[in-house]
């Protein structure tokens, strides 16, 4: 188990799966570190780092790449760029990712939020995923998801994204990943 007074949770504040992450990570007393960036709309207010124009630059990222990489169009809208930009943020500075979302079939997760996961992959970070609608974890191993059971978190500085629309099966599994990693 770790101990969270050792811990750092790297996410974005946003309504949802990174609101709860951040209550988790408050009531275990681990520090939090949540990106942002000017006009960026977030519901955790700890930990606010807030991003410059330079710094957001430093991790661009080609919307076509990532529109192919994913099988899907994405906006291009500057805001859009931003988030990307965030989530590349959050990703590089933890050493494993948690997501929480949907597997799609094409082994992307659903929505922006896949971008953490895709690029987790790229980085060779060590990725586990909540997918809501089966109700179970899976970890990325070489090229595919494999289910597993009760996994706990085995670095201090971890990352956590995901769906804004947390329902109660993702916060309990939230919860429990927290209770299962940490000791109290």
């Amino acid at each position: 188990m770790l101990d969270p007074k050792q811990c750092v949770l790297f996410s974005g504040g946003a309504t949802g799966t990174e609101q709860f992450f951040g209550a988790q990570a408050e009531a275990w007393g681990i520090e939090e570190v949540n990106y942002s960036f000017e006009g960026h709309q977030i519901e955790r207010r700890r930990g606010v780092r807030v991003l410059t124009s330079e710094e957001l630059a430093l991790k661009d990222v080609s919307l076509t790449y990532v529109s192919k990489l994913m099988g899907r169009e994405f906006t291009r809208a500057p805001l859009f760029r931003k988030v990307l930009q965030s989530i590349c943020w959050q990703v590089s500075s933890g050493q494993e990712v948690v997501v929480v979302g949907t597997i799609q079939p094409d082994n992307t997760v659903k929505g922006g939020t896949g971008w953490g996961a895709e690029f987790a992959k790229i980085c060779n970070k060590p990725l586990l995923v909540f997918d809501q609608e089966r109700n179970d974890w899976f970890t990325w191993t070489q090229d595919e998801w494999t289910q597993t059971t009760d996994p706990v978190l085995t670095h201090t500085r971890f990352t956590a994204t995901g769906t804004r629309f947390l329902e109660a099966n993702g916060r309990k599994a939230i919860a429990d990943l927290f209770a299962r990693s940490f000791a109290r």
